[in-house]
């Protein structure tokens, strides 16, 4: 009986350690993204995303605990107009690569959180109906899922810090085969050989080539020796 009782006590559903977790980082990512905003003068997306941040906040705040009906239900509501929330951002904006990835970091955690607040195994936590049996099926599915949750986290995070590392290559790449030396401009817009032609041409291209060579190997020898 002791340890049936321990049982109840300290399990949690795996999807409600999971928000604990990324809400958290929702909000903080959110947070840092409204200087997109005020970098933009956009007042009115500046109002919406903390009014994100403020729904993340009392979202995590709310998470439910064991046999805590209310508090899921409210979890609900917040989760809720987060989502409705976040459409309604999406769809107010310039439909660009980078707004879209901006606000799927609030569209996303938001419908997780309601899929997961709403489904089975929670609902079923906050209404005091798991018999012993059920804790420890439990404990097993949050064994056998917290490993795949892990691993989708941290490719999350894997594939955002390759993109940080990508893009300015990309960028450069961009602006190297752009017409004239203006930075502006979307990625892909116009392409021209025009700087390579110029410095190819050029009359000190070949200076600049056997310095080049003379000092890489140069220094290989250096090296070796």
């Amino acid at each position: 009986m002791t340890n049936a009782v321990d049982m109840r006590l300290w399990y949690v559903p795996i999807e409600i350690i999971t928000l604990r977790r990324w809400l958290v980082a929702a909000f903080v990512v959110n947070f840092m993204l409204l200087t997109v905003d005020v970098l933009r003068a956009d007042s009115k997306m500046l109002i919406l995303g903390v009014l994100s941040c403020l729904l993340f906040a009392a979202l995590r705040a709310s998470l439910p605990e064991i046999n805590d009906t209310f508090r899921r239900n409210v979890c609900l509501v917040l989760s809720s107009s987060l989502l409705g929330l976040s459409a309604y951002r999406l769809l107010i904006a310039e439909p660009t690569v980078f707004n879209f990835w901006i606000h799927c970091w609030s569209l996303v955690p938001s419908v997780l959180a309601l899929y997961w607040l709403s489904g089975r195994p929670v609902t079923v936590w906050t209404a005091r109906k798991l018999s012993d049996s059920a804790f420890e099926y439990g404990l097993l599915r949050n064994a056998k899922l917290g490993g795949r949750i892990e691993a989708i986290g941290a490719h999350i995070t894997l594939v955002h810090f390759v993109a940080i590392s990508v893009i300015p290559l990309i960028w450069v790449i961009d602006i190297a085969f752009s017409e004239g030396n203006s930075l502006g401009g979307q990625i892909g817009d116009s392409f021209t050989t025009e700087h390579f032609e110029k410095i190819l041409n050029g009359e000190s291209f070949g200076l600049w080539f056997r310095n080049s060579l003379i000092v890489s190997i140069g220094t290989a020898l250096v090296a070796l020796s």
